[in-house]
Parts: C-alpha cells; structure tokens; sequence
C-alpha cells in the first residue's frame, strides 16, 4: 500500500512538472511574438516618417525649383525687353548714329544712350534746344513702354575749364553737366515718364569716353548719357 501511494506521488508530480513546462514554453513564445511584433510595428512607423519626411522634402524642393523657374522666366522676359527696346532706340536714331551723334550699346542688362551736346545744347548752355527736344521726344515714345527699368540721365564734359561771364553761372563743369542732366530729366517727367524710375547725376569732365587731347576726342566727351538699368 505504501509503495502504491509513493508511485501516485511520483506520478502527480510528473504530470504537474511536465505541465509546468509547456506553459512556460508557451509564454516565452508569446512574448517573443509580440516582441517580434513590436519590432515590425516600430519598423512600419520609421518607413512611415522617413516617407512622410521625403515627401515634405520632395515638395519643398519642387516648390524652390518652381520659383527658380519663374525668376528664369522673369528674367527672360527683361532681356527681351531690353532687346526690343534696343531695337527700338537703333532703329528710330538711325540716322543720328549715321552722323556719330548718338551711340547705343547694350551690355549685362544696362543700356546706354549717349547723346553729344550739340543736338541738346548750344554751346555753353544748359536749356535744351528745340532741336534736342525733337529728338528727346523721339526717345520718350519708346521709354514710355519701359516700366520695369530705372532710367539715369548723367551729364558729361571735355575737360576745357569755363572762363569769362559763364563762369559766374557755372564755376565748374560739375555745375554745367548736373544743370543739363537735370533739365534733360525734367522734360522726360514732363512728357509722362515717371518720375519714381527717373534720377539724375553729373559726372563733369571725369568720366571721359576719348581723349581731351583732340577736338573730336572733347566733342565726344560732352555728352548726355540716358541709361536703363535694374532697379535696386
């Protein structure tokens, strides 16, 4: 009878211990799937962000690209108004480009105008003459169609200083150069430019395009200067 009860005993606590162990085995696999799961589910949300933040970067970089493209545009716009207004200058001062009283050149954006004195002023004098207004009226027409361009009226002279009772008027050719600049900028405000792209400056005998050493070098150099250039 006492063996009997002692095998019982054995067999109770095998079945227990063996039971024991297949829940244990059970649970170690639960937790390692949801580990697993837990890893693959922290692995979808980073795919997830690193998409999310490649999407944002992607438009953003579409955006910069858009505005880079319409500045390309813009600026090409501007060139070929430059061009055209170029064109428009070459063709409508032919004739005074034939004579060598008037030069037009065109260079990273800025155009240049120069006009020699004689057909805006009579000697020594800053009141623009009939015949000078005749041509300045000819350019307004064109400049009028220019909206996006500052325009700057500069006023130059040969180096002769001036003498006599001119002197008094003008001590200097500063005083001569920016008293016609500015009567050239007043008469193209008065014929409808505006006066917010217009400026005025007088450079006298000190930026010279020849030499003052020859009379055709002076002529040269006494001149009015209209340029368009970009707006600051």
């Amino acid at each position: 009878m006492q063996k009997k009860r002692s095998l019982f005993v054995i067999v109770v606590s095998f079945f227990f211990l063996i039971s024991g162990c297949v829940t244990t085995g059970t649970y170690e696999k639960k937790v390692k799937e949801a580990d697993n799961q837990a890893k693959e589910l922290a692995q979808v949300k980073a795919d997830r962000d690193q998409l999310k933040e490649a999407f944002a970067n992607a438009a953003s970089e579409q955006a910069k690209l858009n505005e880079e493209l319409a500045e390309l545009k813009k600026k090409k716009a501007e060139v070929q108004t430059e061009s055209d207004t170029y064109k428009q200058l070459m063709q409508e001062m032919k004739g005074e480009i034939a004579k060598g009283q008037v030069t037009i050149s065109e260079l990273k954006g800025k155009l240049t105008m120069d006009v020699v004195d004689k057909i805006l002023f009579a000697s020594g004098q800053a009141e623009v003459k009939q015949e000078g207004l005749d041509v300045l009226q000819r350019v307004v027409e064109i400049l009028k169609n220019v909206k996006d361009k500052s325009i700057r009226v500069e006023g130059h002279t040969d180096n002769v200083k001036i003498k006599g009772r001119l002197a008094k008027q003008y001590p200097t050719n500063w005083e001569l150069s920016a008293a016609r600049a500015l009567n050239v900028t007043k008469y193209l405000q008065q014929q409808g430019l505006d006066p917010v792209l217009l400026s005025a400056t007088a450079f006298g005998e000190y930026q010279p395009v020849a030499g003052n050493d020859t009379p055709e070098g002076r002529a040269k150099n006494r001149r009015i200067a209209i340029i368009l250039l970009p707006k600051e």
